[in-house]
């Protein structure tokens, strides 16, 4: 039996990452009996252990840990193949609208970079339409996994390009982002050992993959919140350069001597043949 069914592997994931029937069950809006069923038929097709089940709970045997990796992937690429299907659907409808991309961007990074690529591109004979969808930190590689965009602008060494194409645009510095009134505003440059030990000003934490690291500084849901709080002299942050462009009078921004150099990039799924798409890339490695 080499083909599994999407249906099997959402029920899979589901008890996977809970651990649990009845949560996995509750999550995907059913009873517990015929997942349970499900799930032993679907061990019986295969012919391996998935889950190893005791009165002390459910764990993944190593054949499940194989499952899980393989099946979210797999999800994610249907997911994907959808989404994507859809935007560019709408071009084969008479007065439907034109071809669509979606640009995943962190939130705050690359404006300068962003504003000459949209123009550049617009500027081309049938050009289809950007849609610019701000991320978090790390959000960029999952959108491009499960087709919530078509393609981004990724920051190394903060984001990973495995499994991605990529054209390198913009490398840039570091800055310390810091309360204006903070006695180390005053400072023309900064080391990273001298904001990372700051008793009253700790360094703000973002999510990466749906955690925290752990840290005595706030935890930053958005951009808004983070330039508030630094307002309000609650957190400092590290950022490229380029995130001047959204700093408030209450900030100040002190580069950073031995902080690594940000490059960005445009990537995109590497089995991606978008005529779209490809026009896109071109634009943004001639700039």
């Amino acid at each position: 039996m080499d083909t599994l069914e999407t249906r099997e592997l959402r029920y899979f994931v589901a008890v996977a990452e809970e651990l649990h029937f009845g949560r996995a069950a509750e999550r995907l809006g059913m009873a517990q009996p015929p997942l349970s069923r499900a799930i032993q038929q679907l061990e019986r097709r295969l012919g391996v252990r998935l889950l190893d089940r005791s009165r002390r709970g459910v764990a993944l045997t190593s054949a499940g840990e194989v499952l899980l990796h393989e099946g979210r992937a797999a999800l994610d690429a249907t997911a994907a193949a959808a989404r994507r299907a859809r935007r560019a659907g709408g071009a084969d409808s008479p007065g439907g609208p034109r071809n669509r991309l979606v640009l995943a961007v962190k939130a705050g990074a690359s404006h300068e970079l962003l504003h000459k690529l949209l123009d550049a591109y617009a500027a081309e004979p049938g050009a289809a339409e950007i849609e610019v969808l701000p991320s978090g930190t790390c959000e960029q590689g999952e959108m491009l996994r499960d087709g919530r965009a078509d393609v981004a602008l990724m920051h190394a060494p903060f984001n990973s390009l495995a499994g991605f194409d990529s054209e390198e645009l913009m490398t840039e510095g570091q800055i310390a982002v810091l309360p204006a009134g903070h006695p180390l505003a005053a400072h023309r440059t900064l080391s990273l050992a001298d904001i990372t030990s700051i008793p009253d000003l700790p360094l703000a934490r973002w999510s990466r993959d749906g955690t925290y690291p752990p840290g005595p500084g706030p935890e930053i849901h958005d951009q808004t919140q983070l330039a508030q709080l630094i307002a309000l002299g609650r957190t400092a942050a590290v950022f490229p350069d380029s995130a001047r462009a959204w700093l408030w009078a209450e900030h100040t921004a002190v580069p950073l001597t031995d902080a690594p150099p940000v490059v960005t990039h445009i990537a995109w799924p590497a089995h991606s043949r978008s005529l779209a798409l490809a026009g896109l890339i071109r634009t943004a490695a001639r700039l």
